[in-house]
């Protein structure tokens, strides 16, 4: 059987997830990749908002560095040096999970004393 990366070709690394939306940042910004990222934890919020579930998926940005990535960028109508930040997949989730309870001791106030 033939593998992509490693992985069989049967493999789904997007866990059957119906939407899969690529965020990209331009290379020569200096904060792309705080941008890119911020821009991944939005869809994130959003999704939820809207009682969907997402994940993020890495590996974008070997994907476009990839001749085979390049070629779809292309198709795409996208020039320009980018990178791949990360795949937000969305969807209905199977079960949603309870939230960890939070960990003392992870947040700190600072205050000026009068």
């Amino acid at each position: 059987m033939l593998k992509f990366d490693g992985w069989e070709l049967s493999f789904d690394p997007f866990y059957g997830a119906p939407v899969v939306l690529i965020v990209l940042a331009p290379k020569d910004w200096p904060t792309y990749i705080y941008d890119g990222s911020l821009l991944m934890g939005q869809l994130m919020q959003a999704a939820y908002a809207e009682g969907l579930g997402s994940c993020w998926i890495h590996r974008a940005k070997e994907e476009f560095e990839m001749e085979i990535g390049r070629e779809i960028l292309k198709k795409l109508g996208i020039e320009g040096d980018y990178e791949g930040i990360g795949h937000c997949v969305i969807g209905y989730p199977d079960e949603v999970p309870e939230a960890a309870p939070r960990k003392d001791g992870r947040i700190f106030c600072l205050t000026e004393e009068k």
